[in-house]
């Protein structure tokens, strides 16, 4: 956290608030993201999610339908992705099997490659859910405070790509069960 007299050395690492605008990568839709100490995973808001096999390989299939935060205009995007793992939720509402895909979002300059767990969040305040494994790439979190750094990711910006491989041979998980808030 930054220090109570102000923001932290420029050489320092970045400080993110608690809600932050983050946008989808590729197509550069600005969401409200909240950033959840208390998830392992991050979750973003999909509809119609169906898992299928393509050439022997288990994929998803999805459907995204956001509000673009800068622009006000409805993004809707019909995707397909490889399915990088399963995942079991546990929380206050019981047990929740969800499946993870690799996606794409802007933090501050920085696009990242992380783990999505893909659930409807219509009823949810925020769109996003950035949980601890994409937290702890971005610098610190301020629980005080909220949209400290835009996202402002270009063609020349720096990828962290996702390290490991799935349950699926895409990548690596520790296979440790997610819990956490969902809001």
């Amino acid at each position: 956290m930054a220090p109570a007299g102000g923001a932290l050395a420029d050489d320092g690492p970045d400080v993110f608030g608690w809600v932050e605008m983050a946008t989808l990568e590729p197509w550069d839709v600005e969401v409200k993201a909240k950033l959840d100490s208390g998830a392992l995973t991050s979750s973003l808001d999909a509809r119609d999610i169906e898992r299928f096999d393509k050439e022997g390989e288990p994929w998803v299939r999805f459907a995204l339908e956001l509000e673009d935060e800068e622009t006000g205009e409805t993004f809707k995007k019909q995707l397909e992705r490889p399915l990088y793992r399963d995942m079991t939720v546990r929380g206050a509402g019981g047990r929740d099997e969800r499946l993870v895909v690799l996606m794409e979002v802007c933090m501050g300059d920085t696009i990242h490659e992380e783990q999505f767990s893909l659930r409807n969040r219509e009823e949810m305040n925020y769109p996003m859910l950035l949980g601890r494994r994409t937290i702890g790439e971005l610098g610190l979190l301020d629980v005080r405070e909220t949209f400290l750094i835009e996202p402002s990711c270009d063609e020349n910006s720096p990828v962290i790509e996702h390290e490991g491989e799935g349950e699926y041979g895409t990548n690596k998980d520790d296979g440790a069960d997610d819990e956490g808030s969902e809001s």
